[in-house]
């Protein structure tokens, strides 16, 4: 079998450390399966430049990646000061929105977002700069909000701003979004991660406007702060795949609960038959370490036992000086955890239609072919749409790859997400027979089987002349 071969995938993040063809040459052969293009600063040509570099090597190299494009999404910060701003316990300050005169009294900074003062209440807890500085509401009026802090630092200038617990009016989509995906669906882009969903209504926005550009991209929902882990449930549903962003979601809840919420959502998205991202802070001591701390090897590890599908790079491989030794990291904990998690296939999902229903039964079977020393098993499926391989992705049969065939070039990427899916790019015969045997001589030729292995076949078959589904048994010759 080829040493591609691995079930959970790993996500890269291009940037200044990593955007030359001779770098993403190495993390393509590295084993990365999608880059990410991260939209806060990109500009579009930019995003042109990078979707044409990766194209190109994964020609060169003879491996293809999927490109995510993650939009920067609404924010809150507040505006530039001439010099920063020194906030001690007990001092006070004022945010008032832009164009609106500061009433004097009190040391003040603007802040870009007008609904603020509308959606915050005296009480209510106001995060500054990452969580480092915090704040706690005393008064308000429609234009301006007064805070007391509650633990010191500096207030520099274009801080983030988090408001947990607080239900923000802010739009799915900002003009920079729209533009930003403009230029992504028109350079080919395979993903797209959306910042900030608070709502399933987020992603139907989204949608609605992949559908108007004519893009047929995946959604993945970023859940970062807690009006997401409230509405969990119905986003998953909405969209096609999760990111449990770790950055801002520490910020928005307790730290100390952000491994119950990470597994929570994990957890509800194999029920949904989702894919699943952890992403953030996996590797983070890398950007200077060429070896990772021990916390972080345990935390990847727990990522690859709770089964989550990817796990994901940021800062490590943007502007870290050892991007290729984080990818390597990854692989190896990957390799190495993934052997013990229990073999059971995934009894939370829930199972709709009876195609999906058959999927079951073709896992457990190529699962017990391979306990009972049949020889090396596999599940080879055909999809034009990649639901069946979602799907069998989703059912987690451990030790069993999953060769899903396409013969439509987005979907044929979009399979390099789901859990232990390994897609290839084919042309299918109208007969439904040559197809399989091509695609059983192409696993021969390329060492992913051999000679006597036996493969549980999913694809369609005529009979009298109706298209049925079928699961049949297959051995390599």
């Amino acid at each position: 079998m080829s040493d591609y071969y691995r079930h959970t995938k790993i996500i890269a993040t291009l940037g200044p450390a990593t955007e030359s063809k001779e770098m993403l040459a190495q993390l393509i052969r590295g084993g990365v399966d999608i880059l990410r293009l991260n939209m806060a600063h990109a500009t579009h040509q930019w995003v042109k430049d990078a979707m044409w570099f990766i194209r190109e090597v994964s020609d060169e190299v003879g491996r293809h990646v999927a490109v995510m494009m993650d939009v920067k999404g609404p924010e809150i910060r507040t505006g530039k000061v001439e010099r920063p701003i020194s906030l001690a316990v007990g001092d006070r300050i004022e945010f008032h929105i832009e164009g609106v005169d500061p009433t004097g009294d009190l040391p003040s900074v603007t802040v870009n977002y007008p609904g603020l003062p509308g959606d915050l209440e005296p009480g209510n807890i106001v995060l500054v700069d990452s969580g480092l500085i915090r704040m706690k509401v005393f008064e308000k009026d429609a234009l301006r909000v007064r805070l007391e802090v509650l633990t010191p630092g500096e207030l520099g200038s274009k801080r983030h701003i988090n408001l947990p617990g607080v239900q923000v009016k802010l739009p799915a989509l900002t003009e920079k979004d729209e533009a930003d995906l403009r230029a992504g669906v028109e350079s080919g882009i395979d993903f797209v991660a959306l910042s900030f969903v608070r709502q399933a209504e987020d992603v139907q926005t989204l949608r609605c406007l992949l559908d108007a550009l004519g893009s047929k991209a995946r959604i993945i929902a970023k859940i970062e702060d807690q009006a997401g882990v409230r509405n969990m449930k119905a986003i998953v549903r909405a969209a096609d795949a999760i990111m449990v962003a770790r950055g801002d979601l520490g910020i928005e809840i307790d730290y100390h609960r952000l491994p119950l919420v990470q597994t929570e959502l994990v957890h509800a998205c194999q029920a949904d038959g989702k894919p699943v991202i952890i992403a953030t802070h996996l590797l983070e001591s890398m950007i200077h370490s060429p070896m990772p701390t021990r916390a972080e090897i345990s935390d990847v590890s727990n990522a690859v036992r709770e089964q989550a599908d990817a796990i994901m790079l940021s800062g490590e491989t943007t502007v870290g000086n050892y991007p290729l030794e984080a990818v390597q990291v990854l692989k190896n904990i990957i390799q190495s955890i993934e052997p013990s998690v229990t073999k059971g296939l995934n009894g939370r999902i829930v199972l709709r239609e009876p195609k999906a229903m058959m999927l079951r039964s073709a896992a457990v079977l190529a699962c017990e072919l391979e306990k009972n020393g049949a020889g090396s098993s596999g599940i080879v499926v055909f999809t034009r749409s990649g639901f069946l391989a979602y799907v069998l992705g989703a059912l987690r049969p451990h030790g069993i790859p999953i060769y899903a065939f396409t013969d439509v070039d987005h979907i044929f990427r979009q399979l390099l997400l789901p859990w232990g899916v390994e897609p290839f790019l084919m042309k299918f015969s109208e007969d439904p027979e040559r197809t399989i045997h091509d695609a059983l001589d192409y696993l021969k030729r390329r060492d992913w089987a051999a000679p006597g292995d036996w493969l549980v076949v999913i694809t369609n078959a005529l009979a009298d002349d109706k298209v049925i589904d079928t699961l049949q048994l297959r051995q390599v010759e």
